[in-house]
């Protein structure tokens, strides 16, 4: 069978799997803390070279190349532009770091979305409800969900004469951040807890999603191209194969 085929079949995977990721980024284009997705490809060694069989600049006949593979999705982080929404629950963080949440299960995560709500024990929970926001101590937040409350600088959530400081930690590098959820992350390498004076936390404004539909349009446009291409490199090889067949039976 000619390796052409191979290789464009390996080349419509690839863009399928970049199509699902660009999928996933549209579907959260308004979802508060998102990070998008990006796929990484990697020219691909020939089938010899991969099982050990051959290696690389041989210049024997299996040194031809195997096509193009993805090898990873990264998280891009880039800083995204906070919306005024005047709900109290409504948090954003100016800057680096992260919310500290606590899921039911007791594993503690982190997320950049602060669209919290306040359950009927005054817990401060994550927009799901299912996992509780932790303050600077590591234990969940709760308040009077009956009284005012007002956040104040270095993180500081005052009501009445209680005040709480909001946890916001940061990894020690975004490397080790592992996507969980849609905007939610565990930190394989720990997290350390941001100084107060480096805390700029603002009530009523949440963090945008990091995607823009247009660029992630015309991402999706060149990769629905991309593998129509291959396909279409699949079909004409199996038309000349079926011809060379057909001609060699009427022999």
């Amino acid at each position: 069978m000619p390796y052409g085929l191979y290789l464009s079949a390996e080349g419509a995977q690839a863009q399928q799997q970049r199509l699902e990721v660009i999928a996933n980024n549209m579907a959260n284009v308004e979802t508060p803390g998102f990070k998008r997705d990006v796929p990484t490809f990697q020219a691909r060694f020939a089938e010899e070279i991969q099982q050990g069989t051959d290696y690389p600049g041989s210049f024997s006949e299996n040194n031809v190349g195997g096509g193009v593979k993805m090898i990873e999705t990264m998280t891009d982080f880039s800083a995204t532009s906070l919306r005024d929404t005047g709900i109290p629950t409504d948090f954003a963080i100016n800057g680096s770091g992260f919310f500290q949440v606590q899921s039911p299960a007791g594993e503690k995560l982190l997320t950049r979305a602060g669209n919290f709500t306040l359950d009927g024990q005054g817990r401060l929970l994550t927009q799901l409800g299912n996992n509780q926001v932790l303050n600077d101590s590591g234990t969940p937040i709760t308040l009077d969900g009956s009284e005012p409350f007002e956040m104040l600088s270095g993180g500081r959530i005052v009501q009445g004469d209680n005040e709480v400081q909001m946890g916001l930690v940061q990894p020690p590098s975004l490397g080790d951040l592992v996507k969980v959820g849609s905007n939610l992350f565990r930190s394989i390498g720990g997290a350390t807890a941001i100084p107060a004076e480096a805390r700029d936390i603002r009530q009523g404004y949440l963090e945008q999603s990091g995607v823009n539909p247009t660029r992630e349009m015309m991402a999706m446009i060149e990769t629905t191209r991309a593998f129509e291409a291959n396909t279409k490199l699949i079909q004409h090889q199996d038309s000349m194969i079926g011809g060379l067949i057909s001609r060699v039976l009427t022999v």
